[in-house]
């Protein structure tokens, strides 16, 4: 019997990863610094280089630069249970792994995590490199629910168990906060 789709919110924040390069394994933390334009410090996506992080990066599908990437658990569950795929969060290599929201609708839209505040960019499908990072058969599991590309709007600190909450059109901010100073 197929399951109702989660709420729109409120989610959670049920883990959180970084991997300190591209290709290298992600570890579990408690919390990460979400910096405004740069990303969370000490991931692989963090943007470190001087002045303003490119919107692009090289060319082809996966060439859009992002700050942070999520996935729903649902999602991780629905790949177990229909494929017989079963991924530890560590393993499906998003940041953020979020339970009780639906994150495809959030394309275009801003939603906060505890006190940050973040854009959705573009819907995070599943690529050939993953599947070969992973185990195949990740594609098809995957395709349409795996995950969302954000950008950090607002920084501050993201930790597991933080509220996840899509913010109405007349409550965004008006003004992005500056990027944090480098370490």
């Amino acid at each position: 019997m197929a399951q109702d789709p989660p709420p729109p919110g409120p989610g959670r924040v049920t883990s959180l990863h970084l991997a300190p390069r591209t290709g290298e394994p992600t570890f579990r933390v408690a919390q990460a610094r979400a910096v405004t334009g740069r990303g969370l410090a000490g991931d692989r996506n963090y943007w470190a280089g001087e002045g303003p992080r490119p919107r692009r990066r090289g060319t082809g599908r996966a060439s859009g630069v992002c700050d942070v990437t999520l996935i729903e658990a649902e999602a991780l569950d629905a790949l177990a249970r229909e494929h017989g795929i079963t991924l530890t969060p560590a393993e499906c290599r998003r940041n953020l792994v979020c339970r009780d929201i639906r994150l495809n609708p959030l394309v275009d839209q801003e939603f906060r995590i505890g006190a940050v505040i973040l854009r959705g960019l573009k819907l995070s499908e599943p690529c050939a490199r993953l599947e070969r990072l992973v185990r195949p058969g990740l594609i098809r599991g995957l395709l349409h629910r795996g995950g969302l590309r954000a950008e950090v709007v607002r920084g501050g600190t993201i930790r597991v168990g933080d509220r996840f909450l899509p913010l109405p059109h007349d409550a965004r901010p008006l003004l992005p906060s500056l990027p944090a100073p480098l370490p």
